[in-house]
């Protein structure tokens, strides 16, 4: 067998990940939010980038106006007739005082701490208080033993007792309890609820409830069902997390990244970016190409320029992608838009991918995170994308429509005989659409709604 080295000439196509096209698959992925702070980087790093900034000629209008001194003395006078009213700061005329904006709401710490002052206790006690309430979680339980803190500083368990309780019955209701039985007894205290069956059910039989067991409970109590039944009511109304309302606030705000309006019976689509900074290449910047002939700054302008380039192609295509796959959108769901949640149609994104001409990973990267406008409300473009089943008539049903269904037949059904999922399903392939059991228990657990067992009431 001879072997040897030969020179051979063959022609194939490979996709090659280029730092361009990686940019532009980042910028399709990118929601509204994260596009305006990418844009903003880029304007710090590339200086061929500016923003288009034409002058707005309302903005000529109000400087035409002559500018008007400000009379101090007035000012103050207005600010003095301001008064304080129940934390809020508002003038003579009732209209809101701009100082009531915070920079930063203050923490469960801080509230429970500021009490905690008001209270007749030595320096010694005061420092076990605070140690005590710095220890409470995000929820407002006690995350440490009594022992430890009773060893921390060398004091007697009892003495740290005292002071948990004086700290329990600070606002909010429940705070510093121990366990979720703790914290509402702490509730029905603080409320002065006087049946003491109430106290007996937290107390024993907190599973039991929780388990819909109320006729063993009546047993055991010697009461009727309906009195444990009015019982757990009024217990699902305490708070069970006191220190939620102290919580970190980490909201994401939503911006539609396309609003689509109803004219007549058609639908317009309108892409939502006048908020966004329009980018432009400055001239000047571009003339410097000419008149230098140094060659590393040639290199430097070239290579800024070409990144200023494609990232405006990017941007702009992205915006593309998103329209085109909005258009589907609302064409196929069209029913969808004119009555409501239960017409939704099942829909996958390989249909638009090839309805546009794309790849799937496409399609899907211009739908995660990005949110849609509609006159029936604000959707992500991924609440379309559903699997669904065959109804009687031929058509798709998507599963969001069944889910629809499902809490609509459970709203109505009697609440001393509340329907199984068997039944259920029976009732759903009257209506055209064959289901089995699983599955309308799989979409009840989705949407949160307890078996029958624990939705039947006395």
């Amino acid at each position: 067998m001879r072997m040897g080295f030969s020179l051979q000439l063959e022609q194939s196509q490979k996709l090659i990940m280029t730092p361009q096209l990686q940019q532009a698959i980042k910028i399709l992925q990118l929601t509204s939010l994260e596009l305006d702070q990418f844009i903003q980087s880029q304007l710090e790093t590339n200086p061929f980038l500016d923003i288009n900034e034409e002058p707005q000629p309302e903005n000529e209008k109000i400087d035409q106006h002559p500018k008007k001194e400000v009379d101090w003395k007035e000012y103050t006078d207005d600010y003095d007739k301001s008064y304080e009213y129940s934390g809020q700061r508002y003038n003579a005329e009732n209209d809101f005082n701009f100082e009531n904006i915070v920079s930063e709401k203050a923490s469960l710490q801080d509230y429970l701490l500021n009490q905690l002052h008001f209270t007749f206790l030595n320096k010694k006690h005061r420092a076990i208080g605070e140690y005590l309430i710095n220890s409470l979680d995000e929820n407002g339980y006690l995350t440490l033993s009594l022992n430890e803190v009773a060893e921390v500083f060398n004091d007697k368990i009892d003495i740290v007792e005292n002071i948990l309780k004086i700290i329990q019955t600070f606002e909010p209701p429940g705070i510093a309890a121990r366990d979720l039985k703790e914290c509402l007894l702490i509730q029905l205290n603080y409320l002065g609820v006087t049946c003491k069956n109430a106290y007996k059910v937290i107390e024993h039989h907190l599973e039991d409830i929780a388990a819909n067991k109320y006729p063993l409970v009546a047993k055991k109590l010697n009461i009727s069902v309906e009195d444990v039944q009015s019982i757990c009511d009024f217990i699902r109304t305490l708070e069970p997390k006191p220190g939620r309302n102290f919580s970190s606030d980490n909201n994401n705000y939503i911006v539609p990244d396309a609003v689509v309006k109803k004219i007549n019976d058609e639908y317009y689509i309108v892409i939502n970016d006048y908020n966004s900074p329009r980018l432009i290449i400055r001239d000047d910047y571009r003339k410097m190409l000419a008149n230098h002939e140094n060659n590393e700054t040639v290199k430097f302008i070239n290579d800024k320029l070409n990144a200023a380039t494609w990232l405006i192609r990017s941007i702009e295509q992205r915006r593309q992608t998103i329209y085109k796959v909005i258009e589907v959108i609302v064409d196929r769901q069209k029913s969808f838009f004119d009555h409501g949640k239960k017409h939704l149609k099942p829909m996958t994104l390989k249909e638009v991918a090839d309805i546009i001409e794309v790849h799937e990973s496409t399609v899907s990267r211009a739908t995660t995170g990005k949110y849609i406008e509609t006159p029936v409300g604000t959707f992500e473009l991924k609440y379309f994308f559903s699997s669904g089943i065959e109804g009687s008539d031929g058509e798709g049903v998507s599963s969001e429509s069944i889910k629809s269904f499902i809490r609509d037949i459970i709203d109505k059904e009697n609440t001393k005989k509340p329907l199984s999922d068997n039944k259920i399903a029976d009732i759903l392939t009257e209506q055209g659409m064959p289901i089995s059991r699983r599955t309308v228990a799989k979409y009840r657990d989705d949407l949160m709604i307890p078996a029958s067992s624990k939705r039947k009431r006395y």
